[in-house]
């Protein structure tokens, strides 16, 4: 981690289109803009033919140029406190696996995903937002480039390589029936100081069954996840 790179998060909300309130920016901060694709909600079946849409879960950290973990600035609210409904006790460690294992904090029973009973604080948590979402973020001392990642997973977006009946132990395996179907996708982006704008590109795929810490750059078997994000752009307050 590069000790002259100090950040702090001051506050993160959902800016939606129909409820949007005004952010106060100061010179320096950095303005996150998730712009939300066509498949940003899913339909996640829960019983007698009913479904309801669903946003995905998902999360928005800082590393520095040599891939160092920094500082999480927003996760969504399911999986900073294990608030799954559904899950049958699946602690779903396909979510959002390569943001788990940057983070790199182990719990009691061995995963990198927080608990109930140790939950991430609620000021870079929040509900996963139905439409477009905005993050800022305060810093000082941004003197050296540092790395923008983000990652995203719908539940449940089986397709024929990612199908349901998958088993484990199978390489399409995404944690089964309530599982992940499709993997995580993530982006990334390196940001300079003198920089105004830029975009966070699409670098590859999380492990499928959130068994490792790896991107894969293979997209070719993904087809709606490619469609939950329509851009991320980052700009820096002058």
């Amino acid at each position: 981690m590069k000790a002259n790179i100090l950040l702090i998060i001051i506050f993160l909300l959902t800016a939606c289109s129909c409820e949007k309130e005004i952010l106060s920016y100061s010179k320096g901060d950095i303005k996150i803009e998730i712009e939300t694709g066509e498949q940003w909600l899913h339909d996640f079946h829960l019983f007698l033919g009913i479904s309801k849409k669903n946003s995905p879960q998902f999360a928005v950290w800082i590393e520095d140029t040599a891939g160092n973990y920094i500082s999480t600035v927003f996760v969504t609210e399911k999986t900073a406190t294990e608030g799954w409904i559904a899950n049958k006790g699946n602690r779903r460690k396909e979510a959002l696996p390569y943001w788990c294992h940057q983070r790199g904090v182990v719990y009691d029973d061995g995963l990198l995903l927080p608990t109930k009973e140790n939950p991430l604080p609620d000021g870079i948590t929040g509900a996963s937002p139905k439409a477009d979402k905005e993050l800022q973020i305060s810093i000082t001392d941004f003197t050296e480039p540092m790395v923008i990642k983000a990652e995203f997973n719908h539940s449940v977006d089986f397709n024929d390589f990612f199908p349901e009946n998958a088993q484990e132990g199978d390489d399409n395996y995404s944690g089964g029936e309530m599982g992940s179907g499709q993997p995580a996708i993530v982006y990334a982006v390196t940001i300079y100081p003198n920089q105004q704008q830029a975009y966070l590109k699409l670098i590859g795929h999380s492990s499928i069954d959130g068994s490792d810490g790896m991107v894969y750059p293979d997209l070719e078997k993904l087809t709606t996840s490619k469609s939950i994000i329509k851009q991320i752009s980052t700009v820096i307050i002058k």
